[in-house]
């Protein structure tokens, strides 16, 4: 089984094989959440968190927004 690492908001993360970031989305369980990312400094749109693969290496900033008032 080949690992991929990642480093999400700071941390080195490991994950038993490779995925898109929808499927990360669903590992973190983040599903539901407003939430933006950014992969390797570019924003992923949510339209495209399917077609984007993730790879060994990358760089990943998730902000999750915080309701309130």
């Amino acid at each position: 089984m080949k690992l991929i690492e990642l480093t999400i908001n700071g941390a080195a993360k490991r994950f038993p094989q490779s995925m898109n970031v929808a499927q990360l989305v669903v590992e973190l369980n983040l599903v539901g959440k407003r939430i933006a990312i950014e992969r390797n400094g570019d924003i992923v749109p949510r339209s495209q968190f399917e077609a984007v693969a993730l790879a060994s290496g990358d760089q990943l900033e998730i902000v999750v927004a915080v309701g309130g008032g």
